[in-house]
């Protein structure tokens, strides 16, 4: 009930403010509805989601890649640790937007700028994630595992992997909403046919209710995401439970 409630308590605080405001400037929840059924019911809406999402999609599954494999090798190697931490600390204070042109230049328009885009910006927080999970296995199952003869490989894989699949899971969960971000920050940079286009579309013609409705239709598919993640997550950490208990 705590959603629901809450919802209800956002909803209502709307309603008042929108009451005070010109339509133009906040529109109210009804419009906001009208806007987005229409533009699912006519379909204008569903092709630019599925496009945003596929391209949010790959790029968090490209930084995943990426970032995993790393993690691991941080975990296993002090060297590769001490070696990395400062550049992966500069990546961070490059903005993501910044490189949207560039990328532009470099590889040019569509899916594969935007993916990378977006695997840039969920790089980081799925390789934190998953470097502290790694971490955080306790280190008496891992020794137990080295007597009894378990190989290095054996061990990640079996033990090491199982254990920190929440972290994974909170990093993927994390990252996943970002790419989403990502996606429509390069559609609306780079052009393209997602709902990144089409809000600035809708801002150019000043239809203030179309941008509120693309903007709650984008936080609903990113929350169902969100929650699907979240499920995931506990039932990682039910398996993590049994390989503990082993």
């Amino acid at each position: 009930m705590a959603p629901v409630l809450l919802g209800l308590l956002l909803i209502g605080f709307w309603l008042l403010l929108s009451a005070r405001l010109p339509a133009f400037v906040l529109p109210g929840p009804g419009s906001v509805l009208a806007k987005l059924w229409t533009g699912l019911a006519g379909g204008r809406l569903l092709a630019p989601l599925g496009t945003t999402l596929g391209e949010a999609a790959v790029g968090c599954v490209a930084g995943a890649i990426v970032a995993i494999p790393l993690a691991i090798l941080i975990h296993r190697s002090r060297w590769a640790d001490s070696a990395t931490r400062p550049f992966l600390g500069a990546t961070q204070a490059i903005p993501a937007i910044a490189l949207a042109p560039l990328l532009v230049l470099w590889v040019g328009y569509g899916l594969v700028p935007i993916a990378i885009l977006c695997a840039l910006i969920v790089f980081f927080p799925i390789l934190v994630a998953a470097t502290s999970g790694l971490h955080h296995v306790d280190h008496d199952i891992v020794d137990a595992a080295r007597m009894d003869g378990a190989s290095s490989v054996q061990r990640l894989l079996h033990i090491e992997l199982p254990l920190a699949m929440p972290w994974l899971y909170a990093g993927l969960r994390n990252g996943f909403t970002l790419s989403v971000t990502g996606a429509v920050v390069g559609e609306m940079v780079m052009g393209g046919t997602g709902l990144g286009t089409v809000l600035t579309v809708q801002r150019d013609q000043l239809d203030t209710a179309g941008m509120v409705a693309t903007i709650v239709l984008l936080a609903g598919v990113a929350s169902a995401a969100y929650l699907v993640l979240v499920a995931l997550e506990r039932r990682s950490g039910t398996v993590s439970s049994l390989v503990n208990e082993s």
